[in-house]
């Protein structure tokens, strides 16, 4: 029987880096993995890496303006 190995090419952020992108402390990035608030992986040592496109477009959604209730934000 052969074996067959999926190799991706996609990339990872460390717990650290995430934290920096979003502003928040490594020990925050940790917490929201585990309550499944962000994606990961466990590596075979047991640490989280996280998908760069999945977090890039977290802070995309993020970062997108605001529109107040009510009317225009225009208006006076």
């Amino acid at each position: 029987m052969q074996r067959t190995r999926t190799v991706t090419t996609d990339t990872y952020f460390f717990t650290a880096e995430v934290a920096q992108l979003l502003r928040v402390s490594p020990k925050t990035v940790s917490r929201w993995a585990k309550e499944g608030k962000l994606p990961f992986l466990r590596t075979v040592g047991g640490h989280r890496r996280y998908p760069e496109t999945e977090i890039r477009a977290l802070i995309a959604a993020l970062t997108e303006p605001v529109v107040p209730l009510g009317g225009d934000a225009g208006e006076a």
